[in-house]
């Protein structure tokens, strides 16, 4: 089926240094990035970290420190691929968890704005999840039948995350709407507030912590009562977005 698109569809993957938002980096990316005509443009490029890739995500992605030495730092393309972005609704295969928020942190490491808050996120492996309960290679062996070639290398799964997403939408017509806005809301599981998901919005749309002893409490009322915890979460190991988050809602309180 081809998709029903009102903006740019941006399909991407990324590989990684390791799986810490706060701390890994981006060694690989790919993005696809689909026009509403269905035409479709591809860039992958791989970076150099500026730290040590872990042996566990070597194993995964197969790319060592030696490989990505020579190659440009986030930082050097940050500007322009923002800018090759901007427009765009934003797609990708568990995404939501991990993809989105370290993108989102290498751009605000970078000192470049781009806010994905604004756009449409569709996240193929909730929409998976809700419907099959199953991985990517088998998402893609279930949806497209055909065997997952070179998994784990960013082009072959960002690819074969647009061909789930078009199968999805054949398979599924009494169930999902040809409309990334449809889509965007029906992958998503919770309404984070950050891209962590530290702090996400209860029923009443009031940002509540989502972690540790004060899970499911005000984010106002634990900054009340307690003042330290604001120093606490921007002196620990929390993501740069979570911290402007945090920010940003101890601001309003004044």
């Amino acid at each position: 089926m081809q998709l029903n698109l009102k903006n740019p569809l941006l399909f991407f993957d990324i590989e990684s240094t390791g799986l810490n938002v706060a701390t890994d980096r981006i060694v690989e990316i790919c993005a696809v990035k689909v026009m509403p005509n269905g035409d479709q443009e591809i860039k992958t490029r791989r970076l150099n970290p500026t730290i040590p890739i872990s042996p566990e995500a070597q194993a995964v992605h197969g790319i060592s420190d030696e490989d990505v030495k020579d190659c440009p730092k986030f930082k050097e393309i940050a500007k322009s691929l923002a800018q090759w972005m901007t427009g765009c609704d934003i797609a990708g295969y568990n995404s939501l968890k991990f993809d989105i928020p370290l993108l989102a942190e290498e751009f605000l490491r970078a000192g470049v704005e781009f806010d994905f808050r604004k756009r449409h996120l569709v996240d193929v492996q909730n929409i998976f999840h809700k419907m099959e309960q199953r991985t990517l290679s088998a998402a893609y062996k279930f949806y497209c039948h055909k065997d997952l070639e070179n998994a784990h290398s960013a082009e072959a799964d960002t690819l074969a995350t647009y061909e789930i997403l078009k199968a999805q939408l054949d398979k599924y017509p009494e169930t999902l709407k040809n409309d990334v806005a449809m889509l965007a809301e029906f992958s998503t599981r919770t309404r984070f507030v950050d891209y962590a998901g530290r702090i996400v919005l209860n029923d009443k749309d009031q940002p509540v912590i989502n972690f540790g002893k004060h899970k499911g409490k005000l984010v106002e009322e634990v900054l009340l009562k307690e003042p330290s915890y604001y120093s606490w979460m921007m002196n620990g190991d929390f993501t740069l977005d979570t911290k402007k988050v945090l920010t940003d809602i101890k601001l309003k309180m004044r």
